[in-house]
């Protein structure tokens, strides 16, 4: 988005939470010395105590460039509208200039008692230009301000978010095509319960980002209305034109309602409501890494530079970016439930509980742009052991579906299959059997209408191919059907290298990170194995 610059690297970390302090570069002097920067009617300076609650420079001043670019274009808007002559404008838009340089360089001095970013800005662009600079304010209550920036940063956070999933649900994609036909076992209680891809396994959480991304382009019209010019809440009386600093700022439409534009907060609510759902769902396929990359399971490993090692026991190789990516999951809904705690009681219209909303945006906002590139890099670092996939997902027992499903076909109710294959299963674990090895004999004399010959079909490709009706299943044939829509979907949204053929698999080999080995679809050997 024009006017702001994107700041922070992709692995900066998640910043710490500022509560009412101004940070490190801001001006120590008069900040709860209990003089009033507004006095109207007031008279006396403010309590001490109310002033140390007041402050919240220390984290509002992440809103300075997108505050700067709406004065802006309120200016030129006050300019077009005769409310400022063009001399003062030029004045202003070149004290705004100043400014707008200061804060991408980081060189502005923050004064805790000016509470916040906006009266900063004020009283920075009056010691600038003088008394045009005190008119900016013409027309405009801090509540319609606040509203606007606020509207300008999750427009252009949603942009940055949407880049990184989309770089993530790309990752998915790669691996998938990457994993060819190896199975796996899948579960259910986290018990072994059939065999399926692993292909389909990781593009199940392609479908669970796709639905993130399909929320956060959905909430963008709701974002896209200005509502500068609501006043403090009930308008102005002022011969302004919002469409004017509407069309500037590239919004959509206006505000209907000047009370709803200042006291609501429900856009703010939806985005952290999609930060929540999203790290929920990279919470889930953290734990699966875990998992994975246990002893215990050993179907896959994580380079180096995605782990670390314990301070005590030097064999350790932990899966701290998995593990981190799961526990900042908590930290997401946590701030969802605070905004949510905040807004819950309030009356129309503006409240300063309201104050509160930026903290936990920011740091939910914070918290997605830290973890998106991470989960990314873990996706394409995993190096699985296919041999190992495929031991696991043999399963003596994981026929026991497929040979109810063979009884239905032979006219058996379902509920009485269940219970033949069932005591079957209870037979081959006493006798130390696999079910396909039961034998004829057994096989008749507890499934009286089974075909001996399904026996024979129970390996895992056919267990795995039977699937291949079923919408959704898994099966080579599904699995191949849900990577060509995903490279569809991903080729509209990045443009037409992401449909060509075997870009995911190369693409996922370029970006893995060092120490990853490239993989390759498994082979079947002789014996039927997928080869490492």
């Amino acid at each position: 988005m024009s006017g702001t610059r994107k700041t922070g690297g992709r692995g900066a970390p998640t910043p710490k939470r500022q509560t009412g302090g101004a940070g490190a570069d801001a001006a120590p002097a008069g900040s709860r010395d209990g003089r009033r920067f507004l006095t109207g009617s007031l008279a006396g300076g403010a309590s001490p105590a109310l002033a140390a609650v007041s402050v919240s420079i220390g984290h509002d001043r992440k809103l300075a460039l997108h505050d700067l670019r709406g004065s802006r274009a309120h200016a030129r808007m006050l300019a077009a509208v005769g409310l400022i002559s063009p001399d003062e404008l030029k004045a202003v838009e070149g004290g705004l200039d100043v400014l707008t340089r200061r804060a991408e360089a980081g060189n502005m001095v923050w004064n805790p008692a000016l509470e916040d970013v906006h009266m900063n800005l004020e009283r920075a662009l009056t010691d600038l230009v003088g008394p045009a600079g005190a008119k900016i304010h013409t027309a405009r209550s801090r509540n319609d301000q606040v509203a606007l920036d606020v509207r300008l940063y999750l427009l252009e956070t949603s942009e940055k978010i949407a880049a990184e999933l989309g770089k993530l649900r790309l990752a998915l994609v790669g691996k998938s095509v990457s994993a060819g036909a190896a199975p796996m076992p899948g579960y259910t209680h986290l018990q072994r319960a059939q065999p399926i891809l692993l292909g389909h396994h990781l593009m199940a959480y392609y479908q669970m980002l796709s639905r993130d991304q399909q929320r956060l382009d959905d909430m963008r019209p709701r974002i896209m209305r200005m509502p500068l010019g609501s006043g403090a809440l009930a308008g102005t009386g002022l011969p302004v034109d919002p469409g004017l600093v509407a069309a500037e700022l590239g919004f959509e439409r206006l505000s209907e309602n000047s009370l709803d534009a200042v006291a609501s907060r429900d856009h703010l609510l939806e985005f952290m409501s999609f930060a929540a759902i999203l790290m929920v769902h990279l919470s889930r396929l953290a734990e699966d890494v875990v998992l994975w990359c246990s002893s215990e399971f050993a179907f896959a490993a994580l380079p180096d530079s995605l782990c670390t090692t314990s301070s005590m026991m030097p064999q350790k190789k932990n899966p701290d970016g998995a593990e981190l990516m799961r526990g900042k999951a908590g930290r997401v809904v946590g701030d969802l439930m605070t905004l949510l705690t905040v807004v819950k009681g309030l009356p129309l219209s503006y409240n300063r509980d309201l104050q509160e909303d930026k903290e936990p945006l920011f740091d939910a906002a914070q918290t997605l742009e830290a973890v998106l590139p991470l989960a990314a890099e873990i996706v394409l670092g995993l190096e699985f052991d296919f041999d190992r996939l495929r031991e696991a997902a043999d399963d003596p027992y994981v026929g026991a579906t497929d040979l109810a499903d063979h009884l239905v076909l032979q006219g058996v109710p379902f509920r009485q299959a269940h219970e033949q294959v069932g005591a079957l299963v209870a037979l081959a674990q006493r006798e130390g059997l696999a079910l396909r090895d039961v034998g004829p004999e057994r096989l008749r004399k507890l499934c009286p209408k089974a075909d001996p010959k399904i026996l024979g079909r129970l390996s895992l490709e056919d267990l795995i191919e039977a699937r291949s009706t079923s919408p959704g299943g898994t099966s080579t044939r599904t699995l191949a059907a849900q990577i060509e829509d995903a490279k569809a979907d991903l080729a509209a949204r990045f443009g037409g290298e992401a449909a060509g053929g075997d870009v995911f698999a190369a693409r996922a080999a370029r970006a893995a990170p060092a120490g990853a080995r490239a993989q390759v679809p498994p082979k079947k050997t002789g014996g039927g194995r997928p080869s490492k």
